[in-house]
This record gives C-alpha cells, sequence and structure tokens, in this order.
C-alpha cells in the first residue's frame, strides 16, 4: 500500500453490511460504556459502584458518589468526547488527503488553537470571559482562524478545492504558530510560562460539567455531517475522478469533509487541549480489525478513540500517583512508537 492512499473498499452484500455495521457498533459502543463506568471508579480514592448508586443514602452523605459523579465522571466524559472527536477526524482526513499518516492535527487547527489559548494563559488576560472560561474560548477561536487561513489558501486559484495545496498551508501554518508559541513562552513570566506548557501537553483535568456542555453543539454539528459522508469518502479513496463519475459531489464532499473535521478538532482541543496521536493511532487499529469500509470504520473509530482516550487518562491519574502526568504525555509514549512502525511498514 503506497503511503498516498488508504486501503480500496472490497463489495458485499447489503445484508452482511447491514450486520457488520450493527455488530461493530454495539461492541465498540459497549466497549466505550464500559470504559466510561470504569475509570471513575480508578483513583487514589477506593470507591464501589454499589454504593455509590445506593438510593438508601443521601448524596450529601454518600462520598462515593459524590467522588464518582463530581471529581471523576466529568473527566471520562470528557476524555470520551475529545477521543471520539480526534479519532473520527482523523479518519475523515485521511479520506480527504488520501494520506494514511493524516491527523486532525496535519492542518494547522491544533496549532492556532494552542496559540489561543497561549495568548490568554501567558499574557495575563482574563481567564472569563462573561462567566466562561476564556481559555477554551480563544482556543476555538484560535483553531477557526487556522482553518480559515487553510481554506482561503486551498481555493485561492482555482475552482475545487486542492488537497495538496490544504495539506502544504496546513504543515506550513503550524510550523508558523508554532515557532509564535515559542516566543510567546519565551517572554512570558516563568509561571504563566509554566501554566501554558501544562496545557499544550493535553490535560484532561475537568472538574464540571459546564466546559462538556459547551464542546456538546460544536461536536454534534461535526458528528451529524460525519453521518452522511461514509460512502461518499469511500469513493473518495478512488480519486477525485473515480468519485465524480460515481455521482459524488467532490467539492461539496470535500469542503463537508475538510469543516466538519476541522470544528471537531477545534472543539476537542478547547476541551482538552492538543491531544496527539489519536487521530492516527485510532483509524489504523479499527482497520487492522474491522476493515477499510468507512461505514464500519468512522462509528468504530469514534468508540474505540473515546475509549482508549479515558484509559490513557486513568493511566494519567495513576501510573505515578499521586502525582499526575498530562494525558498527552501518555498518548505520545504509546502514539511515537506505532507511527514509526507505519512509517517502517508502509515503506
Amino acid at each position: 500500500m503506497s503511503v498516498s492512499t488508504i486501503p480500496a473498499v472490497a463489495p458485499v452484500t447489503a445484508g452482511d453490511l447491514r450486520r457488520r455495521i450493527w455488530l461493530v457498533q454495539i461492541g465498540f459502543a459497549a466497549l466505550t460504556v464500559l470504559a466510561c463506568v470504569t475509570a471513575p471508579l480508578i483513583g487514589p480514592t477506593t470507591i464501589s459502584l454499589r454504593q455509590v448508586f445506593d438510593s438508601s443514602i443521601p448524596f450529601a452523605e454518600n462520598v462515593d458518589a459524590q467522588i464518582f459523579f463530581i471529581a471523576r465522571l466529568p473527566r471520562a466524559l470528557a476524555g470520551a468526547l475529545v477521543g471520539a472527536s480526534l479519532a473520527a477526524a482523523g479518519v475523515v482526513l485521511q479520506a480527504l488527503l488520501r494520506n494514511p499518516l493524516a491527523t486532525p492535527f496535519t492542518l494547522g487547527v491544533s496549532a492556532g488553537a494552542s496559540l489561543g489559548a497561549m495568548l490568554v494563559i501567558t499574557l495575563g488576560l482574563p481567564l472569563t470571559v462573561v462567566g466562561v472560561p476564556a481559555v477554551p474560548i480563544a482556543s476555538f477561536a484560535g483553531a477557526l482562524a487556522a482553518v480559515a487561513v487553510v481554506y482561503a489558501l486551498a481555493t485561492l486559484r482555482r475552482q475545487g478545492l486542492s488537497t495538496n495545496v490544504l495539506l502544504l498551508a496546513g504543515v506550513t501554518l503550524n510550523s508558523l504558530f508554532s515557532a509564535i508559541i515559542l516566543f510567546v513562552q519565551y517572554l512570558a513570566d516563568f509561571t504563566r510560562s509554566f501554566q501554558a506548557v501544562r496545557w499544550v501537553m493535553g490535560n484532561l483535568d475537568v472538574s464540571s460539567y459546564g466546559p462538556i456542555l459547551s464542546a456538546l453543539p460544536l461536536m454534534g454539528i461535526a458528528f451529524v455531517v460525519f453521518a452522511r459522508l461514509p460512502r461518499a469518502l469511500n469513493l473518495l479513496t478512488l480519486g477525485a475522478e473515480g468519485a465524480a463519475t460515481r455521482g459524488i459531489d467532490v467539492l461539496r464532499t470535500q469542503r463537508l469533509a475538510f469543516l466538519s473535521a476541522s470544528l471537531v478538532t477545534g472543539a476537542a482541543v478547547a476541551l482538552g487541549g492538543p491531544i496527539g496521536f489519536i487521530g492516527i493511532i485510532i483509524p489504523h487499529l479499527v482497520r487492522l480489525l474491522v476493515g477499510a469500509d468507512h461505514r464500519l470504520v468512522l462509528p468504530a473509530s469514534a468508540f474505540l478513540g473515546a475509549a482508549f482516550l479515558v484509559a490513557c487518562d486513568v493511566a494519567a491519574r495513576t501510573v505515578l500517583s499521586p502525582m499526575e502526568l498530562p494525558v498527552g504525555v501518555i498518548t505520545a509514549m504509546l502514539g511515537g512508537p506505532f507511527f514509526l512502525w507505519l512509517l517502517i511498514r508502509h515503506r
């Protein structure tokens, strides 16, 4: 298999496909639910699931329930949303760019989001705006700015959307924003620079349901679009001309894929920081398990990405307890060797 393409989809009967889709979705969804329920039970303070749901004990007196629902469950749900978003965005971008090594951060969205958050943290700007945390707002605004620049460059000299220019512009913008981030860090004092570095490492330290509810509408819009893309993505893997001859509106599909993947990446980074490698590890693992059909790969990647990041966050909280590692460190330690293995395998 070439590095510039992803596997073609083998034809199957409609009945077999429907059964496989249901089995895959149910199986991976069950894994996600299991991870989200189990993760809050693990930590320095041991709690009992039976005690958590014991209705005979008032919530104000049920310490286990308080730890479960207030301290740990929001973090698990945030990890599931971020993991699902990054994994699904990775699948969509790999099909759009016809490159199995593409990730949600390839197009500069993550760097733009990081720059926005960095400016708020290091320049001492207000940490809340009308009661809403300013860091996620600035992060999402930076992601939108990056998307706008990359999209404008990709459509500058032609009627369609150039995926080559899209990729090159994203990589270039990513490098530029990374350089600006380093410059801002250099100018900041030590305390703020340390806070910024911690955020850039990726952190799921979500202590309430407010940030999750703020990110849900954006992620929901993106996933509604994702639900309409699998068949078109299957045909895009054959190339733009091959997809067009089979009745696909290539330009519309490219725009929807790019904008929805960028939107969900920006929302995920605003919620959990730039957590890397989820978008490349999970899609390839899923393709090894269920094949290359995006009607299977896309939902399975979202569910497995959710479970995977929740598990990584549990490891980040417990491996060096009572000290807590940024979850981005765990995913990078797993994703780096996996990425190198992909390079060797494709070579």
